[in-house]
């Protein structure tokens, strides 16, 4: 293994509950430190590649495929294990060959790898259960990697819905995937259940001449990874509830669903891989009303590997009544702004979701609320996306829903909309 990272943890909340108060929220921030992988020093890793060959991906979108297959195989550091599969209706190992096993990456194996590549053809249809179901078996033979999955698809799965969702459950937490789409015919909801599942990220290729840059960054990402799985292992008291567990920043990502239980009040939920980075967490503890002056610990939170059981960080959550107004009605600054990002993200998604449906009333009042959001919590990228969707006069107010609307813009908003800013600096 390489240097393993430093781990903090720093706990962000307002403690102060109102006589009738119940709800406890905190932010969770973890920074991960001094972690470097070196090509003398390195962590046990394990990559598959994997490239929709479905037909639509004929012309230059399976050109373009090849380049980024090629790169990101270039891109694995000497030693990685990896595999590189073509998906259409079924799932193909196309090197190394049809061997069931990852080989180590070399300049040998890279070179018959990109070989392999550069006879890709485009056919058939597309089935991403079967190409994640090959990759898990693949990846499964080393437990102990940083097991990681790239996949990259243009067009909508074939599979039937519940034949998706059940491989997804099977696999879920097992491997991290991160997901490319390109054109303008893939489902972003499709690749947002991949990354829910996989503990991943999924993102638009707008031009698909970027893919290849695509592929080495998240090729490049994923390498830098020093720790396979951790956990956030969240303890709560006997009469109180842990209503969520949501990841917040660099991505929305809802853990909530993710919990195996260590005891009857602790659980634990599941992270994936770490390298050098910080990311934040928010949860919600909901516990019984309490006398003024009274402070318990609603929650304790320890990040925890989960093969040692060994602890990194930890914090406790607190609860305090109160009778005084002024403190009880404070909002912790972190708290408000990563609750006003998971709300832009559901505005933006019910509008979207409205317009599709043709529901124009319901989709124009929440496009233009998200467009008000995005304004005031600095996101202007989102905010230039939503003014292509819905425009607002700034006479009277009113909004209205923009006719054309470029389908790569919808696509932008919609991937986007999971990514969130973080809590601007005073003075910044």
């Amino acid at each position: 293994m390489g240097d393993l990272p430093t781990f903090t943890l720093t706990i962000d909340q307002n403690k102060y509950l109102p006589t009738d108060g119940r709800e406890v929220h905190a932010i969770l921030t973890v920074t991960s430190t001094g972690g470097v992988v070196t090509q003398s020093v390195t962590a046990e890793a394990a990559e598959v590649i994997i490239i929709d060959t479905s037909g639509s991906m004929s012309g230059s979108k399976i050109r373009e495929a090849r380049q980024a297959a090629a790169t990101a195989v270039h891109t694995l550091r000497d030693g990685v294990n990896f595999a590189v599969i073509a998906g259409t209706e079924r799932a193909k190992v196309i090197y190394p060959g049809n061997h069931a096993s990852l080989v180590k990456a070399g300049p040998a194996t890279r070179a018959e790898a990109e070989r392999a590549i550069s006879r890709l053809s485009a056919h058939g249809g597309t089935a991403m259960g079967e190409w994640l179901k090959l990759a898990g078996h693949l990846l499964s033979a080393h437990p102990s990697a940083i097991r990681h999955a790239l996949l990259m698809t243009d067009g909508q799965n074939n599979e039937r819905p519940e034949v998706f969702a059940s491989v997804l459950a099977a696999w879920s937490g097992t491997f991290v995937c991160d997901s490319l789409g390109i054109g303008e015919d893939w489902v972003p909801a499709e690749l947002r259940k991949v990354a829910e599942a996989m503990l991943g990220t999924f993102d638009f290729v707008r031009n698909q001449g970027d893919l290849s840059e695509f592929f080495r960054r998240l090729t490049q990402a994923s390498m830098s990874k020093t720790v396979a799985e951790l956990s956030l292992r969240v303890w709560v008291p006997q009469t109180a509830t842990l209503k969520f567990v949501k990841q917040v920043s660099p991505t929305l990502l809802d853990l909530t669903g993710k919990r195996t239980d260590v005891n009857p009040l602790t659980g634990d939920y599941p992270t994936g891989s770490w390298g050098t980075e910080e990311r934040e967490y928010h949860i919600c503890v909901e516990v019984p009303p309490g006398q003024i002056g009274q402070e318990i610990r609603a929650g304790w939170v320890k990040l925890v590997r989960p093969d040692t059981q060994e602890v990194l960080a930890s914090g406790n959550v607190l609860a305090q009544w109160t009778d005084d107004l002024a403190a009880s009605t404070r909002i912790n600054n972190k708290v408000a702004h990563y609750t006003g990002q998971a709300e832009l993200h559901e505005l933006i998604q019910d509008g979207l979701s409205a317009r599709a449906m043709g529901d124009v009333d319901t989709a124009t009042a929440r496009l233009a609320k998200a467009k008000e959001l995005a304004a005031e919590s600095g996101r202007e990228d989102t905010a230039r996306l939503l003014e292509k969707v819905v425009e607002v006069d700034p006479a009277t107010g009113t909004a209205r829903l923009r006719r054309n609307v470029d389908k790569s813009d919808e696509l932008e908003l919609d991937t986007g909309s999971v990514r969130t800013s973080r809590l601007r600096k005073e003075g910044s």
